[in-house]
C-alpha cells in the first residue's frame, strides 16, 4: 500500500482528500479499562532499547547510529514490500546502513514470539488477515508524535503534509502509537467495460444488487466470488452496509462490542440480503477452498463474477491478473434499502497499512527514520505512481491519476461522499479476523444461515468483551 510525486497540486484529488474525513468522530482508540494486555516485555511504552545512539541533528532527528541496519518486517499483500525498500536508498545515503525488508503474510504468528522474547523488529507493518491486535501490544510501542513533529526530507513538518484526520486511528490511550500509511477507500469494484457492454448499472442497494445478480446469472456469470483468506471482505461489506442503513448508532454499537450488536435491525437487514444472494446461487461456489488471489482472478481476469468487495489496494494486487481494457472502477458499499440513514454516496474510507515501531527494538531510531523517509513527497509520490493508490501524504496524486480508472474513481467517490465518510477498525483492534474467517467461509458456502452467522459472530464478540485481560476501547 504505497505512492509518489513532487509537484504541488490544487486538483480535484487534493480537494477531495482534504474534505474527506472527520475521523476524530469515528473511533479514536480510548481505553475503557486499565488492564493493559501486553504480549510480553516492557509494559510502560517507554523506550528500552540498548542500541547505541547517534548524534541528533536537523538531518538526523532521531539519532540514528552510523552504519546501522533497520530490521523491517512488512506485510506482503496488495501493495507488496518494494515501497519500503524504496526508502533504503535515502537511508543508506544519509546513515550508511540498509533497510532490510522481510516480507510476511503471517504477522501475528511470526511477531508474537518476538515481542514476547523482547527482540521485535525495528519497524513493523502490522497489516493483513493475520495481524496482531493493537490492544495486545500498544504498551510496547514507541510514541510516534516525535515523528510527525519532525520535518520531512523536503523540510516541512510532517503532520502539516498529511490529510486531515489521518493520525486519529493510530492514537491509543492518548498516544500516537501507529502510523497508518495508506489512504484506503473501501467498496465494490467492477469492470466499467463489462458493465457498459451489458447495459448494467452499479448497484447502490442490496435490492439492486440482487436484481443485478439475476441478470448476471442469465449471462452465465456470478454476482460475487471469494477466497478463503478473504471471506471477511464480505464482513467489511456487511458492516459498511449496516452503518449506511442504520447510521452512527450501529457503528458505535459494533465498535463497542455491545451485547446482541449483530442482531441490530440494520445489521440483520444487510445480512438477510446477503443470505438471499448466497441461497440464490449468486456467489461462485468453492470459495472456501480457493486461495484468495486465485478467487480474485475469477473476477478480474476470467470475469466469471462481476463484483468484488475490497479496499483500494485491489488494482495493484491484481495488476498482473486483470483482463485487457478491464477499466477497474469502484462504487460505495451497499445499504440494505433506498431508505437508509446515510445516502448512497456515503463511503467507508480510512487510513490503513499500520506501521509500528516497537520500544524494545534494537534500532528504534532507524525504524522512525525509515518512516520519515517514507513520508517524504518523493517516497509518497512513488507509492501513488507505482501502486495506484494514495498515501496519507497529500498532493501526491495528479489530476490524471496516473491513468488509473480505479484511482480516479477513488477520487470521485471521496468527493461525492463529502462529509458522509466513516470508518471502523474494531475487528483489527481485537484481532478477531481469524475467528471471523471460519464463520464467514461457512456462511458464503451455504453451510451457515443468517441466524448461524449471527450467533457465531456474537460469540466471538462476546468472548472479547468479557475477557478482562483485554483492554477495551471506546468508540465514540
Amino acid at each position: 500500500m504505497n505512492r509518489e510525486s513532487d509537484r504541488a497540486t490544487t486538483d480535484t484529488t487534493a480537494l477531495a482528500r482534504r474534505r474527506f474525513l472527520r475521523l476524530a468522530s469515528f473511533g479514536v482508540l480510548l481505553p475503557a479499562g486499565l488492564s493493559a494486555c501486553a504480549a510480553g516485555g516492557s509494559s510502560s511504552g517507554e523506550e528500552t532499547s540498548a542500541a547505541p545512539a547517534g548524534e541528533v541533528t536537523e538531518d538526523n532527528p532521531f539519532g540514528v547510529p552510523k552504519d546501522t541496519d533497520v530490521d523491517a518486517v512488512i506485510f506482503d499483500g496488495g501493495y507488496g514490500t518494494d515501497y519500503v525498500s524504496f526508502a533504503s536508498t535515502a537511508f543508506a545515503a544519509a546513515h550508511g546502513g540498509e533497510v532490510k525488508v522481510t516480507p510476511s503474510t503471517q504477522i501475528s504468528q511470526q511477531m508474537q514470539p518476538r515481542f514476547v522474547g523482547g527482540n521485535p523488529p525495528d519497524l513493523l507493518d502490522n497489516s493483513g488477515a493475520n495481524n496482531i491486535g493493537l490492544a495486545t501490544i500498544a504498551a510496547q510501542l514507541k510514541e510516534l508524535t516525535p515523528l510527525v513533529e519532525a520535518k520531512n526530507l523536503e523540510g516541512t513538518v510532517i503532520k502539516d503534509t498529511l490529510y486531515p484526520g489521518m493520525l486519529d486511528d493510530g492514537t491509543y490511550d492518548g498516544k500516537l502509537v501507529q502510523l497508518n500509511y495508506v489512504l484506503t477507500v473501501y467498496g465494490l469494484w467492477y469492470s466499467k467495460t463489462l458493465f457498459a457492454a451489458n447495459g448494467w448499472t452499479p448497484p447502490t442497494t442490496w435490492d439492486e444488487a440482487l436484481a443485478l445478480g439475476e441478470q448476471a446469472k442469465a449471462k452465465g456469470k456470478f454476482l460475487f466470488c471469494w477466497g478463503k483468506e478473504a471471506a471477511t471482505y464480505y464482513l467489511t461489506l456487511a458492516i459498511d452496509g449496516a452503518v449506511k442503513e442504520g447510521g452512527d448508532d450501529v457503528r458505535t454499537a459494533l465498535g463497542n462490542l455491545e451485547a446482541d450488536c449483530w442482531s441490530l435491525p440494520a445489521v440483520q437487514s444487510v445480512l438477510t440480503k446477503m443470505g438471499t444472494a448466497v441461497s440464490s446461487g449468486y456467489f461462485r461456489p468453492g470459495g472456501a477452498g480457493t486461495q484468495f488471489t486465485a478467487a480474485q482472478a475469477q473476477w478480474s481476469q476470467a470475469q466469471e463474477a462481476i463484483l468484488y468487495p475490497s479496499g483500494s489496494w485491489i488494482e495493484n494486487e491484481m495488476k498482473d491478473q486483470t483482463a485487457t481494457d478491464f477499466q477497474m472502477t469502484g462504487t460505495p458499499s451497499l445499504a440494505a434499502s433506498a431508505s437508509a440513514s446515510l445516502p448512497a454516496t456515503a463511503l467507508h474510507a480510512s487510513a490503513g497499512e499500520p506501521f509500528l515501531v516497537p520500544a524494545q527494538a534494537k534500532n528504534a531510531a532507524g525504524g522512525m527514520e525509515t518512516l520519515r523517509i517514507m513520508l517524504s513527497k518523493e517516497a509518497a509520490t512513488n507509492f501513488a505512481k507505482t501502486k495506484l493508490s494514495s498515501t496519507v501524504v497529500r498532493d501526491t496524486v495528479p489530476a490524471d491519476a496516473f491513468g488509473s480508472t480505479a484511482l480516479a474513481s477513488q477520487v470521485a467517490m471521496l468527493e461525492a461522499a463529502g462529509e458522509d465518510s466513516f470508518t471502523h477498525n474494531f475487528i483489527d483492534i481485537y484481532g478477531m479476523n481469524t475467528d471471523m474467517l471460519v464463520v464467514w467461509n461457512s456462511f458464503l458456502s451455504g453451510q451457515l444461515d443468517v441466524a448461524g452467522l449471527t450467533s457465531g459472530m456474537q460469540e466471538i464478540t462476546d468472548k472479547v468483551r468479557e475477557d478482562d485481560s483485554v483492554t477495551k476501547v471506546t468508540v465514540s
